[in-house]
């Protein structure tokens, strides 16, 4: 995988991704390009009004349908108006927002990045043919998952510790998916990747002095949103992925460069708490996975 790049994406005619969040940053540049390589793309947005705007610069290989994570009966009507699909891209997400809560009652963070992407992914499963793509973020390493108060209802509200709770809980989801995907002997992958540190709008919805400070660290040391978008893209398409891999930058600390396989952290290894993790999201999103 020496300096891949999209122009190596292989030909992907005849295959369905399912992109979340495909409407802005890092989503939209994955979506562009699977188009590009052939792919029909379903652009999962909540904002379908952005999300036809994109759509309408790709063309004929993308379409868009509604899909807020922060609701899961958006997330049900989702998943139900899906036939098939090769590859779903877990993309979309949200950082470091003021404390509030989905429409089921759950901190946005861990609602939106784990438990929305949680659900969809359990209701689209028997639909999937390759391989589940899922997103995390270097700051799964600052992240704990605290199974008694998930939601932030007991502690005072930290919203960069509940962004590494919910990236955390990304990597602990993806490790325990691919390990049920290979007890039930499934062809179907469970890959996650990051993007490094990539310039896109993720930065600039804390509501807060932060998003100044973010938007001069975008310009003076963050790559391109085409550059991070890369290890999602060879996570979602290259033939020799393995299940349970882990793919970011292959520059210093992983902030930059082309994809390589990347460690995580020793939380996020840690199969007690990944099996406990999904309980409580099955108990929580009311989604039970079936397998075989």
């Amino acid at each position: 995988m020496t300096k891949w790049t999209a122009a190596d994406i292989a030909d992907q005619q005849g295959r369905t991704f399912v992109v979340t969040g495909a409407n802005s940053g890092l989503g939209e540049v994955a979506a562009r390009a699977l188009a590009k390589a052939g792919a029909h793309v379903v652009l999962a947005c909540r904002d379908t009004t952005k999300g036809d705007a994109v759509a309408r610069t790709i063309g004929d290989n993308a379409e868009v349908r509604r899909l807020d994570l922060a609701d899961l009966a958006s997330v049900r009507d989702f998943a139900g108006g899906i036939d098939s699909v090769d590859v779903l891209v877990n993309n979309a997400g949200v950082m470091a927002v003021p404390q509030r809560k989905t429409a089921d009652g759950f901190e946005m963070q861990i609602g939106t990045n784990h438990l929305g992407h949680f659900a969809l992914t359990g209701l689209l499963l028997g639909k999937i043919t390759d391989r589940v793509v899922t997103m995390s973020s270097a700051a799964h390493q600052m992240g704990s998952i605290d199974l008694d108060d998930f939601n932030w209802e007991n502690r005072k509200y930290n919203r960069w510790s509940a962004y590494g709770q919910s990236k955390l809980a990304n990597l602990l989801f993806t490790y325990e998916l691919q390990r049920r995907l290979a007890a039930a002997g499934s062809p179907v992958k469970a890959v996650a990747a990051h993007p490094g540190y990539a310039s896109t709008n993720l930065q600039a919805h804390t509501e807060s002095i932060q998003d100044k400070l973010m938007a001069v660290g975008n310009r003076i040391f963050a790559q391109s949103a085409e550059m991070g978008a890369l290890p999602m893209l060879y996570a979602a398409t290259a033939p020799g992925v393995a299940g349970g891999s882990y793919l970011g930058p292959d520059g210093l600390f992983e902030q930059r460069g082309h994809p390589k396989v990347v460690g995580s952290s020793k939380k996020s290894r840690d199969e007690n708490t990944a099996r406990a993790l999904w309980s409580l999201s099955e108990n929580l999103t009311g989604v039970e996975y079936t397998f075989g």
